[in-house]
């Protein structure tokens, strides 16, 4: 039986808000799959140098779909526009699993990573449910599934492509989304449009929305740096374990990312925080902790120091971006979709602006000058929190 049409914080039940967080590590999966499983396509596709588009094709579609496909879920019906784009996202994988040549395969990427930004309508349409006192820990809930869903991914694809090969590892994303799907028409209520305005309208509204909204400003710049740190980290982990300090291979790498799954559990504790103490605060404190984490990585040459590094990363990272999400959601509840399309494009900007300054840093002085990097990104988001503050101070006492 479906619930009732409301717009109301009538709140979320424990069954709806795992079924949204386990969706939302469905959909996100998706933009990693293909990254483990690269060198297995080349191999069949040889000769054909569109194979190296693949994850870019996938990463560019998840990108636009922030931008153009996100703004939906403040004019269309979100519950409708969730599920379908689960349904075309299924689609999508089918496609990519019979692709018979290297470009289509680079074209239905494209699509999947269009379609898997379903996560990110999941995420403000759970803030919109959730009561204002409850919004932090409902937000963390659901954002422990992104991240268990992008943690796990890279590990569960190069196992199926190991031992089954690619094109199986899109087939069994076929049904995971048709679940994601039927989960979605169970679980979620019907919600009214939040806002009446036409497509163009609601794109053209984003500039006004950057414009209008300074915490909006702060929370996206602050969130892209610690992004950008994150992937930092991530980028150059496989070619560090491959060094002469390790001579470790590429699985080994892969497996850092379970021992990351322990920040799953640091969402929901920052949403809590975020609650009681506020949002500002755990921002403070999530930028502060990655910052920590860089210094484990550059002070000590271990794998001890990596797996202690990465869970502190881990938490710091999602510390913050659950607080951010805290704060703009809170802006306007009725443009939350648009708010969510500007912030989750500066933080994935952030990210592909780190994954460049990390290769360079690489090349330039090894671990200890992407160690230098990593820091200084935090710092950056550190001061940009601290100038925000700084004005708000200023500006309350020329009241």
């Amino acid at each position: 039986m479906r619930m009732s049409e409301t717009n109301s914080h009538q709140g979320v039940g424990r069954t709806a808000l795992l079924a949204m967080a386990t969706a939302s590590g469905i959909a996100v999966a998706n933009i990693y799959y293909n990254q483990p499983l690269l060198g297995i396509i080349e191999a069949e596709f040889p000769g054909q140098s569109a194979t190296g588009l693949i994850p870019t094709a996938t990463q560019l579609g998840y990108a636009l779909g922030l931008l153009f496909l996100l703004p939906l879920g403040d004019i269309i019906h979100r519950r409708k526009l969730i599920i379908g784009q689960f349904v075309v996202l299924a689609v999508a994988l089918a496609l990519a699993a019979i692709a018979p040549t290297a470009w289509l395969l680079v074209l239905s990427s494209l699509v999947v990573g269009a379609c898997s930004t379903v996560a990110q309508q999941i995420v403000p349409f759970a803030a919109s449910l959730a009561p204002p006192e409850k919004r932090g820990a409902t937000i963390g809930t659901v954002m422990a599934g992104v991240l268990s869903g992008i943690l796990f991914s890279r590990t569960l694809s190069g196992f199926v492509g190991e031992h089954a090969g690619w094109r199986e590892m899109f087939w069994i994303g076929v049904p995971l989304a048709l679940v994601a799907s039927a989960m979605m028409f169970v679980t979620l209520p019907n919600h009214r449009a939040a806002s009446k305005m036409r497509y163009t309208a609601a794109i053209k509204s984003l500039a006004h929305l950057w414009k209008r909204e300074p915490s909006l400003r702060v929370a996206t710049f602050v969130q892209a740096a610690l992004f950008a740190s994150f992937t930092t980290f991530w980028t150059i982990l496989a070619l560090y374990l491959q060094g002469p300090h390790f001579n470790l291979g590429a699985d080994v790498a892969g497996l850092f990312g379970i021992v990351g799954a322990v920040g799953v559990f640091a969402a929901p504790i920052a949403g809590r925080i975020a609650d009681t103490r506020g949002p500002h605060f755990v921002v403070w404190l999530g930028a502060f902790v990655t910052l920590v984490s860089w210094v484990i990585f550059g002070a000590w040459t271990s794998i001890a120091a990596l797996v202690i590094g990465v869970i502190v990363l881990d938490f710091g990272i999602q510390s913050a971006l659950v607080s951010n999400q805290h704060i703009i959601y809170a802006l306007e509840p009725e443009a939350r979709s648009r708010l969510n399309t500007i912030f989750m494009t500066g933080m994935f900007l952030g990210g592909a602006i780190g994954s460049a300054i990390a290769t360079f840093a690489w090349g330039y002085g090894a671990w200890s000058a992407v160690s230098i990097v990593g820091a200084l990104l935090a710092v950056v988001a550190l001061c940009v929190r601290a100038a925000d503050f700084r004005s708000r101070r200023v500006g309350s006492k020329s009241y």
